[in-house]
């Protein structure tokens, strides 16, 4: 008699059972949404603006319903009809931009959303369903472009102070530096000066294209940045973009994410299957920076200060003016680690810093002989906002970059600091996860503007798509039928772990977070073929055992047993396959490897485990003259 161990049913039940209720969260298809974002302090999300908005929507003749402000602080408006969602989008950034809501510090980030309908239970353990690709359900396409003038602006800025600080350095006396544009215009009182500073510049800068002189009224310098140094400054700010773009994706925990650069200074970025858009647009367009200065002393110089507001969430107001130095001991550049947190003491929210080892040496060399000194951390943030110019003669709407420097932290020197130590001063919690995530990933090394903002249907094609729906549930038809008339009562059997096989396939792939694309699903219906050519080995085996003159149950035993070693060589050979598409590959095919790799192992684990727990089940104990096969 073939029998089958308890525990081995148990594992199955209890595998099958996860199966289904992870698997389950994919049948509550989800809701096209707007959803929007405070972007600032003064920028409320509450009953009063879900109702302002509602009421436009209504007014627009567009359906929604199931208004939420969602545990994230964001208002989320459900609509019937995702035809409607670009519409929607437009009514609630114009009603955003009426004369209630036009204050300058009150910006609110729109963007378009998917809201989920799985229940409460499944979220709380953790089941949520598939993402979707782009050819499948859309997702986010953003078009970013690059402010590179700002990018050559900053590198200028850096010039002039590394210029200013080697004549400070050398003792040059009555030496004045003027920026015309892109060009640096040093006088100097006599010749010697002239020339160690021509030797300064071709030492320290030799990217500068240098010119001297003499007039009536002393010697000069003109040092001028050359075209092919701008080019390059363009192409470092855009490739330093791309980079940290693609860093803060993966951050943000999106599956197969598209980050490409197009032309001279965009960049694509498309998400597919994002379910918090308006975290995604935030973060994605984010030019946050720290720059750590010291406080300025009374009798600090004007031209070697900048005044900055302090804003301390603990009072809820400005304090300040406070005055820094102009020059910067580190910038967020030197940071390879930031982790959020709640401060022990004040309960308030900080981040821990860690630098790299020059940015450690440089903190550790600036604070060393400041200590009883403050020393403040500036806060620096680009957005957009659309300001009315006049172009030929017409008045349009153009995008403006906008720069918001505030002083988050301003704390006294205690000790010498060195590559680990920790802020304070920031607004909330999410604020500082926000600022923490953005260093980790890198800074951006110029402002970007969103130039295009959309949602991505379908690239097959709705019609497409049905027919290859529709195709796919033909062969399946074709495949169940030709089971059970070819192999009977096996054939049920075999269809029973098809249908399990599909299952835990599925759950698998959501409880991983993968992304369903066209080529997954070719993915999964090879896999599905493949789970059936495993029956079909172990049915084989059993019919030349019958015929060989075994017993019933000693052809079950026997075929099992003998087609194992055919299963596992046929499908490890795939599995390599499948690896080797994942390492070389990028996109859809590594969406199509993955769903290979998952469906071959649970393919194997249904047709070893799940095929003879059943016919175990229904010839096991029995004294079996026949088998239906």
């Amino acid at each position: 008699m073939n029998r089958f161990p308890l525990w081995k049913y148990v594992l199955l039940i209890v595998v099958i059972s996860v199966g289904f209720i992870y698997a389950l969260p994919n049948l509550y298809s989800p809701d096209p949404a707007i959803q929007v974002t405070a972007n600032s302090r003064a920028a409320n999300v509450d009953d009063a603006l879900l109702k302002t908005l509602g009421a436009a929507l209504s007014e627009a003749g567009i359906e929604h319903f199931g208004e939420e402000i969602t545990e994230a602080g964001s208002a989320m408006i459900r609509l019937r009809d995702g035809s409607q969602q670009l519409a929607a989008q437009k009514v609630v950034q114009s009603t955003l931009n009426s004369a209630e809501f036009q204050a300058a510090d009150k910006r609110y980030v729109v963007a378009l959303n998917r809201a989920s309908n799985t229940p409460d239970w499944l979220l709380s353990i953790g089941a949520n369903p598939m993402n979707l690709g782009l050819d499948l359900a859309g997702g986010v396409h953003f078009l970013l472009e690059v402010d590179t003038p700002r990018a050559v602006a900053d590198r200028m800025t850096d010039m002039q102070e590394t210029i200013r600080k080697g004549i400070r350095e050398r003792r040059l006396f009555n030496v004045d530096v003027k920026q015309e544009e892109r060009t640096f215009v040093i006088t100097a009182p006599s010749e010697e000066t002239q020339r160690e500073l021509m030797k300064f510049l071709q030492d320290n800068l030799p990217d500068l294209v240098r010119q001297r002189g003499s007039d009536s009224k002393g010697y000069w310098i003109r040092a001028q940045i050359s075209d092919q140094t701008i080019r390059e400054i363009e192409d470092h700010a855009v490739s330093q973009n791309l980079t940290t773009l693609r860093n803060r994706v993966n951050e943000l925990g999106v599956s197969e994410p598209l980050v490409q650069r197009q032309g001279r200074n965009r960049i694509v970025v498309e998400l597919p299957g994002v379910q918090d858009a308006a975290g995604a647009k935030r973060i994605l367009g984010k030019t946050a920076n720290l720059e750590f200065r010291l406080e300025a002393l009374p009798e600090t110089p004007v031209t070697q200060k900048e005044k900055f507001e302090f804003y301390t969430e603990q009072d809820r107001q400005m304090r300040g003016p406070k005055y820094l130095e102009r020059r910067r001991i580190i910038t967020g550049e030197r940071v390879i680690n930031a982790m959020a947190g709640f401060d022990d003491q004040s309960n308030s929210p900080k981040i821990d810093i860690t630098l790299d080892s020059e940015g450690g040496n440089l903190m550790h060399h600036a604070t060393r002989n400041e200590v009883g000194r403050n020393m403040g951390v500036l806060f620096i943030d680009y957005y957009t906002e659309k300001q009315r110019v006049v172009e030929n003669g017409e008045v349009v709407e153009k995008d403006v970059t906008k720069e918001d420097r505030k002083i988050i932290n301003l704390a006294t020197i205690r000790s010498a600091l060195g590559a680990r130590f920790q802020i304070t001063g920031l607004d909330s919690s999410r604020e500082a996860n926000d600022v923490a995530l953005l260093l980790r990933a890198g800074s951006l090394a110029a402002p970007m503007v969103f130039v295009e903002e959309r949602t991505v249907g379908p690239s097959l094609g709705a019609e497409n798509i049905a027919m290859g729906i529709k195709s796919v549930q033909i062969g399946l038809l074709l495949l169940v039928i030709f089971m059970l008339v070819y192999y009977k009562v096996f054939g049920i059997v075999a269809n029973i772990v098809l249908t399990m096989n599909l299952v835990l396939l599925t759950a698998l792939m959501s409880i991983l977070g993968a992304t369903l694309t066209m080529p997954g699903i070719a993915g999964i219906v090879l896999t599905l073929g493949m789970a059936v050519d495993a029956n079909v080995l172990i049915y084989s085996r059993i019919k030349e055992e019958l015929k060989a003159g075994l017993s019933p149950q000693g052809a079950i035993r026997a075929g099992f047993d003998r087609a194992f070693t055919s299963i596992i060589d046929a499908n490890l050979t795939t599995l390599i396959v499948a690896f080797i598409l994942y390492a070389i590959s990028s996109g859809s095919v590594k969406g199509f490897a993955v769903t290979l790799s998952l469906g071959i192992v649970t393919s194997v684990f249904t047709a070893v485990v799940g095929t003879r727990a059943i016919v175990n089940l229904i010839y096991g104990n029995r004294n079996v003259t026949k088998l239906w096969i």
